[in-house]
């Protein structure tokens, strides 16, 4: 690969998209373990290509002095929210019925700190959630702020844009390692919980299929416990609790198996695909330990 000062510790994925550069930058691999749109080889592009990780097991992607695991099966894509297009299946059986979403909302503490950069509210309701989903339909899970302003945007205006029938709300408490709240509950900044908005997209097909019949009758996703509560200690700024355990046995169509999307995902998971502006932030060997 060749050598564009990048030295050993993170790589800031949305810095280095900015740069000329960009469409320069590698990934490296073991020859025969990755496999990329194009083809399969000792390297690929870093951004605006679909990268899918051995089937056998997990591997270490090199950019250069940095490393980074992948999970195996897992499947990602870097750029910005022009190119999540290139996620959109050519067979609608091909797409996704588990979708976890986390944007980064505007939020003043957020810009102010510079943590991450934020995405305006009207970018959101161009994302291209139903053409992204699995024709038997998708359970979808989207992250909020505990702002009242923005959950009403999220309820009214984003859910009916991406066709999106809402179906409970989920809390994450989050608590200190002694087992209490972060913060009071009744403080009117910085509460200790957020909301999870689960909805569901229909099935594609009009089939008077038993599943279908279930998916959208008058009991439709009875079995989705609604007002549930997440308690964990909370990671590094925004990131979220493991969440695939607790929505796979959720999807419609229970005789398909599971076909997980994370958008604006800053992580991997095995079997998954995961899309935004580094999905990889958590995936440097400096946040793994040998066991």
């Amino acid at each position: 690969m060749q050598n564009l000062g990048i030295e050993e510790g993170e790589v800031n994925f949305v810095e280095l998209a900015a740069l000329w550069q960009a469409p320069l930058y590698e990934f490296s691999f073991s020859k025969g373990q990755v496999d990329c749109e194009e083809e399969e080889s000792r390297t690929t592009p870093m951004f605006n290509t679909i990268i899918k990780s051995s089937s056998r097991t997990s591997e270490v992607a090199e950019c250069g002095a940095c490393k980074y695991l992948l999970p195996k099966s897992c499947t990602f894509l870097i750029s910005d929210i022009s190119e999540v297009h290139r996620l959109i299946p050519g067979d609608s059986k091909d797409g996704f019925n588990l979708m976890v979403i986390d944007p980064p909302w505007e939020n003043k503490s957020v810009h102010r700190k510079s943590l991450y950069p934020t995405l305006p509210n009207k970018y959101l309701l161009s994302l291209p959630v139903k053409q992204l989903a699995h024709a038997d339909g998708a359970l979808v899970a989207l992250w909020i702020t505990n702002r009242e302003k923005l959950r009403h945007f999220a309820e009214t205006e984003l859910f009916p844009a991406w066709g999106v029938k809402m179906a409970a709300v989920w809390y994450w408490l989050k608590v200190t390692v002694e087992g209490t709240m972060v913060s009071p509950l009744d403080l009117a900044h910085h509460k200790p919980y957020e909301c999870l908005l689960l909805g569901y997209l229909p099935s594609k097909i009009g089939s008077t299929s038993e599943e279908s019949v279930q998916f959208t009758g008058s009991r439709e996703h009875a079995d989705l416990p609604d007002k549930f509560v997440l308690i964990s200690i909370p990671g590094d700024h925004s990131r979220k609790p493991p969440l695939k355990s607790l929505l796979s046995k959720h999807i419609p169509g229970q005789r398909h198996a599971e076909r997980g999307l994370e958008l604006f995902a800053r992580e991997l998971s095995a079997g998954w695909t995961s899309w935004g502006n580094e999905p990889l932030r958590f995936q440097h060997l400096n946040y793994f330990r040998e066991r």
